[in-house]
């Protein structure tokens, strides 16, 4: 029983295997063979024979684990031998003869290039996982997927480390070819986003000889840069570094950073011959991170490698295998994604005998299928997560390794997101651009101190420091020079900062100064030409009194301000002019003058306007009522007019014009107590020298004289002055007589004058501001930002103090002189609000007083509309009634002699109160001749019902009758007729 068991079960096995191979065998039967063309360098390089062996573990590895796949890829190799026609002919000859459905490769951007044209064409998918240059996303074909790490990616990596050992500049020394080309955009612009720039570029062509690459080197010698980026293939950059050896380049002092193709080339087979060269230098390499797959993957690939080249000894796997394992795996993906019919072409409808290769290229039907496969894909592999953006791997980490013994040590990592880390931390989200991120450097010359980047080019011994030749104002810089011993002296204030600047750097350097002057000793040009010699490469810097100004920074770097600067004007000050006979016009200037001559007429003919008919001291003759609107207007000054205004709208017209002309005399007094104990100054404003023309000085050599021409000011009246005592001269001739009238200087020579000459000159304007005084160094110079730190630091603490009170003393009291006197001449500009007050209720007043005056006589004047008369005769008509005395009104006039109208027994005519005053004047025809007679006046008043008895009259004053004068004046009133007679006597 037993035994029928066994029996039973070994036939059930025996069953189930054979269904498990005839299944196997018909899968392998059913499976669809897709061909994938491979184009890479495999006869003369390594990393070609590397990547095809880790293409073919791929495949193999992947259909282990994916039997129940329906398609198979099947490789087809060609070798590019290294060429970029080779590449492009093995390419065309996949595409158009075995009609592959995709191509991984080729191996460098150059020969991608025109690789990926003929992937566009036939619409066949290019692969390339070692092709880096940036300039091949320009191309934008849809059928390129980069799949590796974009050369403009790990630029950040480099001026990450750059900014974090704070170098300021760097030299790439790349190879002239499109992989060379194409990183230096991107690496110029991410060293420009910390500070730094790109000096000098260094291009070192494909097929240089050895002579070539030490001339180059010799050149980057003589430079103050010491911070190189290598960029090129390992078997050029072997030689470079050997070469650098040879000549004391990897020495003390300097930095050799390598892009990750470099570092790959050199470090993933490490060669003692090769590693000795380029002891301490640093690269950059995509982070792998190490996995159990990928460790495990290593011993299989090595002992794979080893069997199938048993000639290569001591080959280690790189980046470009993994990366080539990775492509391989996502295209057989892709390829099951994208389906399995249509793996034909679709051929060109030319005719063959007539076309090239080109012209007869099909075009895959499967190729927009597969292209939508590969961007869907991702997948995690051996080099990390895989998945493509627009046709290219996303940004990996990057690992920073330093080359010690033979190897590269990791000494940090670096991530889009967290910067310069020693570890990968999950959920740090800080960013880390400083040392503390990574390990310690080993540098060349076998030191952990961190190179400045710079030092002093080896084939001087001293930076030539030009400083300028002064005649005046040697506190800043002097410059001795003594035939007897051959020798020259150069003290001053800008000498000592900048000598005590140097002692507090870290890396002290050898300098010396060198007057800016021709043989003879006097200065060899202007302060911008001293500065052009630093541009010319004449001087290493410019130490001196040098101001920073824009037009300089174009084509020098100045450092931070070790002094303060600007320009202001200083004039004499006028001494006490009271025996000038006009000198009391002074307190006003000439237009308000006028404007106040020109109110004063207008109010008092206003005036007279308003008081003309109802007040007899505003008429009279022509010639009286003249003189009273100008003595009623001028006599308001002391307010000493005896006239009396009655008007309401002339009492509102006097009040505001006293009020006027209170303020004008006031502000006079005090303007003119100002002149008779204040000193003055010649000019008050700078605009005022540009109106008049004057003559102004500068200092010679100065950039004031640019700032004049902009000013406005006539290059034939500027002069120039070469010390104060020349200046000083200058302003004796005063601007009319060879002199000037003003002139322009710098704020601290300013006030090394003003102690002197406190007395006699004033500053009055210092609104011009500068950059101050800075040293001067070449554009790019790696020294400015130390020595600026240096002059902050001394700014900040005692040592600038102490500097300045030994070469200029206590200026305390310089505030005092260069406060802006004011001018105590006042114009129209300050009272113009006070005058348009006046005028307008003046005006006012006045067309209130035309229109009331209009309307009350216009209708008996002008009468209606159909008459006869012209309009002329009727306006001249109402002007002789404006002539007239209004006898209407309610106010009462008193003339000089006290004639009044009664209060009592009597009927006052329309409009009159019998207490209304008159003033006036007697006709000629009612006064005595005699002198010694006085005349007295009666005013009689008949109603108009006696106007048929004119002898029963009633005197306003008086008991006394007296004969009637028959010269009488009438007036016609709607209620009332009156007869007004004269009536004279003499006693």
């Amino acid at each position: 029983m037993k035994k029928n068991h066994s029996n039973a079960v070994l036939s059930f096995f025996f069953f189930c295997v054979k269904i498990l191979f005839t299944g196997m065998g018909m899968a392998e039967n059913t499976s669809i063979p897709v061909n994938v063309g491979v184009v890479l360098d495999l006869e003369s390089d390594l990393d070609g024979k590397i990547a095809l062996s880790c293409i073919e573990m791929a495949l193999s590895d992947f259909y282990a684990t994916h039997g129940d796949y329906k398609t198979r890829l099947v490789l087809t190799t060609r070798d590019s031998m290294k060429d970029v026609v080779g590449a492009a002919a093995a390419a065309l000859d996949l595409i158009k003869n075995v009609e592959v459905q995709a191509i991984l490769g080729p191996t460098t951007s150059m020969q991608a290039n025109f690789v990926i044209d003929l992937g566009e064409k036939a619409r066949v998918p290019i692969m390339s996982f070692s092709a880096t240059s940036p300039s091949l996303t320009s191309i934008r074909s849809t059928y390129y997927f980069r799949a590796t790490s974009n050369d403009s990616t790990q630029v950040n990596v480099i001026s990450a480390l750059v900014q974090a050992f704070g170098w300021r500049q760097a030299v790439p020394i790349y190879i002239d070819n499109e992989y060379g080309e194409g990183i230096i955009p991107h690496l110029t612009d991410a060293l420009q986003a910390v500070d730094a720039r790109v000096s000098y570029r260094s291009v070192i062509s494909p097929s240089a000889t050895d002579e070539q690459i030490v001339e180059e080197l010799y050149k980057l010698m003589g430079m103050q840069t010491r911070v190189f980026i290598v960029h090129m293939y390992g078997s050029l950059g072997t030689r470079l570094f050997a070469k650098a050896k040879e000549i004391g380049m990897m020495s003390e002092g300097c930095v050799w950073i390598m892009t990750d193709g470099l570092t790959a080339d050199l470090l993933s087979s490490p060669n003692p011959s090769v590693t000795g060269t380029m002891q301490g230098v640093l690269g950059v390499n995509p982070y792998v991170p190490s996995t159990k797959e990928l460790q495990d993957f290593r011993v299989r690939w090595k002992r794979k490698f080893q069997q199938d080249n048993p000639y290569i000894i001591d080959a280690e796997l790189n980046i470009y295998g993994l990366r080539g394992y990775d492509a391989a795996t996502a295209l057989a993906l892709a390829v099951e994604k994208a389906g399995t019919t249509n793996f034909g072409f679709r051929k060109a409808n030319v005719s063959s005998s007539s076309s090239t290769d080109l012209a007869t290229l099909g075009v895959s039907l499967n190729g927009p299928n597969l292209l939508q496969a590969l961007s869907n894909t991702s997948f995690k592999g051996l080099t990390g997560d895989y998945h493509f953006a627009d046709g290219q791997l996303q940004p990996p980490a990057f690992q920073i390794v330093n080359v010690n013994g033979n190897g590269g040590r990791e000494i940090g990592l670096w991530t889009p997101t967290k910067g310069l880390v020693k570890q990968l931390v999950p959920n740090n989200g800080t960013n880390s651009t400083s040392l503390s991120g990574i390990s310690t450097v080993i540098f060349p010359g076998d030191t952990t101190v961190a190179p400045k980047g710079f030092r002093i080019p080896a084939k001087e011994n001293k930076l030539r420091i030009g400083v300028p030749v002064k005649s005046s104002f040697r506190q800043f810089v002097d410059v001795r020079k003594y035939p007897g011993s051959n020798t020259t002296e150069i003290t001053g204030f800008c000498i000592d900062v900048f000598d005590t600047v140097v002692k507090t750097l870290p890396n002290d350097f050898s300098y010396e100064y060198v007057p800016f002057a021709n043989p003879d000793g006097e200065p060899a040009g202007t302060y911008n030409d001293l500065v052009y010699q630093v541009y010319l490469k004449n001087f290493d810097a410019v130490v001196g009194d040098v101001t920073i100004v824009y037009s300089r920074s174009l084509y020098v770097d100045y450092t931070l301000p070790f002094m303060e600067s600007g320009f202001s004007v200083f004039v004499p000050i006028e001494g006490h002019t009271t025996e000038n006979a006009w000198f009391f016009l002074k307190p006003l200037t000439w237009d308000l003058w006028v404007s106040s001559l020109l109110s004063f007429v207008f109010i008092g003919f206003v005036v007279w306007v308003l008081e003309h008919r109802i007040n007899g001291d505003f008429r009279g003759p022509a010639s009286h009522q003249a003189g009273t609107i100008f003595w009623f207007s001028f006599s308001t000054m002391v307010f000493a007019q005896r006239e009396r205004v009655v008007s309401n709208l002339s009492r509102v017209v006097v009040i505001i014009w006293c009020f006027v002309v209170l303020i004008l005399t006031q502000c006079y007094t005090a303007s003119l107590s100002s002149l008779l104990t204040v000193q003055q100054l010649k000019v008050t404003d700078v605009n005022e020298l540009v109106n008049k023309g004057e003559h102004v000085g500068y200092q010679r050599g100065s950039f004031v004289l640019g700032i004049l021409l902009g000013l406005g000011f006539d290059k034939s009246k500027i002069l120039a002055y070469n010390s104060p005592e020349e200046c000083l001269e200058l302003f004796s001739k005063g601007s009319g007589n060879g002199g000037i009238a003003a002139a322009f200087d710098e704020i601290p020579y300013i006030k090394l004058l003003m102690p002197e000459y406190r007395s006699k000159y004033k500053v009055i304007d210092l609104s011009f501001k500068m950059g101050g005084f800075g040293f001067v160094f070449p554009k790019g110079s790696p020294l400015v930002p130390d020595i600026s730190r240096a002059i902050l630091n001394m700014v900040e603490g005692d040592k600038m103090k102490g500097i300045q009170d030994k070469w200029f003393g206590d200026q305390t009291s310089f505030q005092d002189s260069g406060t802006s006197v004011p001018s105590n001449t006042l114009s129209i500009k300050t009272f113009w609000g006070l005058f348009l007050i006046a005028g307008i209720a003046a005006l006012s007043a006045l067309i209130i007083f035309i229109v009331m005056f209009v309307h009350q006589e216009g209708r008996v004047v002008l009468g209606p509309s159909d008459s006869t008369t012209s309009i002329w005769s009727k306006i001249r008509h109402l002007f002789s009634i404006f002539n007239q005395r209004d006898f209407t009104s309610h106010i009462e006039v008193n003339d000089r002699n006290g004639i009044h109208f009664p209060s009592v027994g009597m009927a006052s005519p329309s409009g009159f109160s019998a207490h209304t005053e008159f003033h006036g004047y007697p006709s000629s025809a009612g006064r005595d001749s005699t002198p010694n007679s006085q005349a007295s006046h009666e005013v009689v008043i008949i109603s108009a019902d006696k106007l048929s008895n004119p002898n029963q009259e009633r005197p306003v004053k008086g008991n006394q009758k007296y004969n009637v004068n028959h010269q009488t004046r009438t007036r016609t009133d709607q209620r009332s007729y009156a007869i007004i007679h004269q009536r004279s006597k003499s006693y």
